[in-house]
């Protein structure tokens, strides 16, 4: 699987470079969320720019991350959608569940909203 990895202070981006976030990449995907749990990154955010199709192998791995996130106290943000991939969010009811941004600067601000409050309690 082609993504690349930016690890930033607060958070971590994740860009997929793949068209397809099937059954052949998914598993990689889901290793990588796992690896990144293990070193404590607990802020995620998901660029799926590049991915035009994605299958229920796919939004499982998502599905992951998201969960693993959220089990170490930390923000899950998938952004860059394709309409493919957002119709397929939205006809599994996943975009009640993930939190999805249009841009990486939105998806950067609602994880350090996320941090700030975090912070507060």
């Amino acid at each position: 699987m082609k993504c690349n990895i930016n690890k930033q202070d607060r958070y971590t981006v994740v860009k997929v470079e793949e068209d397809k976030l099937n059954s052949q990449v998914a598993p990689e995907l889901k290793a990588q969320f796992v690896y990144m749990n293990g070193k404590d990154v607990k802020n995620i955010i998901v660029d799926l720019g590049a991915v035009k199709y994605c299958d229920s192998s796919g939004l499982s791995a998502i599905l992951v991350g998201n969960r693993l996130c959220k089990n170490a106290k930390g923000s899950f943000v998938i952004t860059g959608l394709q309409e493919a991939v957002k119709k397929l969010i939205s006809i599994s009811q996943l975009d009640t569940v993930l939190t999805i941004t249009p841009t990486i600067q939105e998806a950067t601000d609602i994880v350090l909203m996320d941090e700030i409050e975090r912070d507060i309690e």
